[in-house]
């Protein structure tokens, strides 16, 4: 999402709301200046990475046991 800094000043709650889940691109007079961002977004991304890893039915003591047999 792109917004003028003027935008943000007026709504800014708005946007430190919206930054939580998107970028939040800030503009001046037409170019990008600044962007808005969750902090922990890499952290996200991992997790929404591991879903649907471990097959259903597979506990987790057995997921830990399999890999610490791996090793």
């Amino acid at each position: 999402m792109s917004i003028t800094a003027t935008e943000l000043k007026m709504n800014l709650a708005k946007y430190l709301l919206l930054s939580a889940t998107q970028d939040i691109f800030i503009t001046k007079n037409g170019k990008v200046i600044s962007k808005l961002t969750n902090p922990f977004q890499d952290r996200v991304d991992a997790a929404k990475s591991l879903f649907g890893i471990i097959p259903d039915g597979v506990t987790l003591e057995d997921a830990k046991s399999e890999s610490l047999n791996k090793k």
